[in-house]
């Protein structure tokens, strides 16, 4: 097939798949280190794209003045608003019962009755039509969604190598040594020829959030094998760092979290601090980065871009042009950007033009990269499969 009709079908695959679905049904992005690369204050104002919004949660508990969750997805948004309307008006056993746990017997009438009146419109006319199915249905809420439906096919696949109860002695491990005990055993099971093969392609990665230009960038450091790079990534998951928090791969694993292991935001402590007055602090909206900041009256202090830039930098360049020069236009002095790539380098980042006062500047001679200490978190994310991890002062004298 010619290379040109492959990236068309490539792009309209993804377009499909997240235009029209609620895509992430929990973040994949550690918000341990995040906290850590931003250092949030009382003063400071956060913009972060939403995905599924357990992260905007955890930004909150460090009482920054505001967070402003943006997403172009309303799916999303929705997501995030149903977990906010969850900590107000809610008990946190009923809270985590339905996020923790993914199912809720009766959930119909709770959303009725007490969830659906602090939704928006949107966000209800989504809920009226997916509730039952996401919560009390036969799979659990994090078996929903496109890359809850990954998740499913690959339990099924786990169930069928028969290596599910050594992934669960992997998962319930109490010391990396163990892990490494285990880990070896499951890899040589999981990874067969078939396995490999549906890794490098175009419509599994769909499913998983990941366009092709992201394929692209890890395949020119993996010779072309995603599933090296999967592969290298596993090994230091379940090899290199203590899984017992790991909250991300139990979710995938088993599809629920448990009260021992879980977002910071249904820990019940941290529940607490957000429904006596935190949550207030997060504003949803539905809208690109770029049309929130031109439209916002203020100024942001801090940017989390997750991995979105590696979505803009092919076909959609002069969107990823706008958004930084709306970035450099609303930041407040000495703000702060990070982000993340499949790629072990941004490179396109650094020519992106900057217009200000009537001249313009590359964006790579605008930016105060730390790569040091972005380098030493990237070692310690629990979720580790993103080539590169960014923290980024802008120069905005």
């Amino acid at each position: 097939m010619p290379c040109c009709l492959c990236k068309c079908l490539s792009t309209a695959l993804f377009n499909a798949v997240h235009r029209n679905n609620l895509v992430y049904n929990a973040c994949w992005e550690d918000p341990r280190i995040d906290k850590q690369a931003l250092r949030l204050g009382a003063n400071d104002d956060v913009l972060v794209i939403t995905s599924a919004g357990c992260n905007a949660l955890s930004y909150a508990l460090d009482a920054p003045r505001s967070v402003h969750a943006v997403d172009v997805n309303y799916r999303q948004n929705a997501l995030l608003e149903l977990k906010i309307a969850g900590i107000k008006e809610l008990d946190f056993e009923t809270f985590f019962q339905i996020f923790g746990t993914g199912r809720y017997r009766g959930i119909v009438e709770l959303y009725r009755g007490r969830l659906r009146d602090r939704l928006t419109p949107l966000a209800q006319k989504f809920w009226d039509r997916k509730i039952a199915s996401y919560f009390d249905g036969k799979y659990p809420f994090y078996f929903r969604g496109t890359s809850g439906f990954f998740a499913r096919k690959m339990n099924a696949y786990l169930d069928r190598r028969g290596v599910r109860g050594d992934i669960l002695r992997l998962i319930n491990a109490g010391s990396v040594d163990q892990q490494r005990l285990i880990w070896p055993e499951i890899k040589k099971r999981l990874f067969s020829p078939a396995v490999r093969f549906m890794i490098n392609r175009d419509a599994v990665l769909a499913l998983l959030g990941v366009p092709r230009v992201q394929r692209l960038q890890i395949e020119q450091t993996y010779g072309g094998r995603v599933s090296r790079f999967a592969e290298e990534a596993l090994d230091d998951v379940f090899g290199r760092l203590p899984i017992r928090d790991n909250y991300f791969w139990r979710l995938y694993a088993t599809g629920s979290y448990t009260k021992e292991c879980c977002p910071e935001y249904l820990d019940e402590s941290s529940f607490h601090a957000l429904k006596e007055g935190l949550v207030d602090r997060v504003r949803v909206h539905t809208d690109t980065v770029d049309g929130f900041l031109r439209r916002f009256d203020g100024t942001i202090s801090r940017f989390v871009l997750l991995d979105h830039m590696d979505w803009l930098s092919d076909r959609l360049y002069g969107a990823l042009v706008a958004e930084w020069n709306a970035i450099f236009a609303k930041a407040a002095p000495s703000a702060r950007v990070i982000w993340r790539s499949g790629g072990l380098a941004t490179h396109y980042v650094d020519s992106i033009p900057i217009t200000r006062g009537g001249k313009t500047e590359r964006l790579g001679d605008l930016l105060r990269l730390n790569r040091d200490r972005a380098a030493e978190l990237h070692k310690a994310d629990r979720v580790h499969t993103y080539g590169s991890f960014y923290i980024a002062d802008l120069i905005n004298d």
